[in-house]
């Protein structure tokens, strides 16, 4: 029964956050919300969706392993993973300058999460400046591109003109939205009550859970979002995607959920997973500014690294 209730859970998880950002954007352009706000809010922090509520979840029904695995374990999958296998089907050429801006909000939030998670303890304190900076960040990159236009923001309307577009109608278009949350609600919570279960039944920790099954699970959309826009030719709108899934991972999941009920980090967690997370960010980094490309020689660097954390969660589980 657990793992039917982490299976249907996913399911649900992946269905909900699909019919929620479809409905929320047909709502966005029906209400004629520009595609650079729809790209960079709804699409690009609407794909994390399942990771929030799973983590609130998680967090609520006191498991705070599961909720911190899914944040910390959902980034490390988003780069060595997702964009591992994105740019394995196509080479992605980078635009350095619109990494530029992104790619330093990534790493600052990359360095607040890793002062805040080695505390111990994220507080309602905390949390509050994470979201915070995570306004901040959305406000100041709307306001500069309502000044002047740059390829960072058109990055983001590219992202937005990825879901195929229908006939606006106000009535369907909310009800797939609340249907959407609905399910995704549900699908967490089964998802969390499975991951608890299989977690004691197997003699394993939650954290381990939290940071294979449940990030892999709930990294879903981003995966599916990615190797669409690959295979339309849009790899920097893959890039983009998953560089702004884990600025809103950190900021965003962390603080609301620490902001809800303060979160205890698990020690493993602190000894050894922020450190991948760490190291899988500047791997990003690094491979997107040298060459101006991420080619699939360094794809398959990502790919072959997350096998070996993988394996290595699994011979110490």
């Amino acid at each position: 029964m657990t793992f039917l209730f982490v299976l249907g859970g996913l399911i649900a998880l992946v269905a909900g956050g699909d019919l929620l950002v479809r409905g929320a954007v047909n709502l966005a352009r029906s209400l004629a919300v520009p595609p650079l706000v729809i790209g960079l809010t709804l699409v690009g922090f609407g794909t994390s969706a399942p990771e929030l509520v799973t983590s609130l979840q998680a967090a609520l029904s006191g498991s705070p392993g599961l909720a911190v695995g899914n944040v910390v374990g959902s980034n490390i999958g988003n780069v060595l993973l997702i964009l591992g296998i994105a740019a394995l089907i196509a080479p992605i050429a980078v635009d350095t300058r619109a990494l530029w801006r992104d790619g330093a909000v990534l790493a600052g939030a990359t360095a607040l999460g890793l002062w805040a998670m080695s505390q111990g303890t994220i507080g309602r304190a905390t949390g509050a400046v994470f979201v915070a900076a995570l306004l901040a960040y959305v406000g100041t990159t709307l306001l500069l591109e309502r000044r002047r236009a740059s390829d960072t923001g058109a990055l983001y309307t590219a992202e937005a003109d990825l879901l195929p577009k229908h006939p606006t109608r106000l009535g369907r278009d909310a009800l797939l939205t609340l249907a959407g949350l609905a399910l995704t609600v549900l699908g967490a919570r089964f998802l969390v009550q499975g991951a608890v279960g299989i977690a004691a039944s197997m003699g394993i920790s939650e954290t381990i859970i939290g940071l294979t099954i449940v990030a892999i699970g709930t990294s879903m959309p981003e995966l599916v979002t990615s190797v669409m826009a690959v295979r339309r030719g849009e790899g920097a709108v893959a890039l983009g995607n998953v560089i702004g899934s884990n600025v809103f991972n950190l900021l965003g999941i962390l603080g609301i959920t620490a902001l809800v009920v303060p979160i205890d980090v698990p020690a493993q967690i602190l000894s050894v997973d922020i450190w991948v997370m760490a190291a899988a960010t500047l791997a990003l980094l690094v491979f997107a500014t040298t060459g101006a490309r991420v080619s699939r020689r360094e794809a398959g660097a990502l790919l072959a690294s997350y096998a070996a954390y993988m394996g290595w969660l699994l011979m110490t589980a």
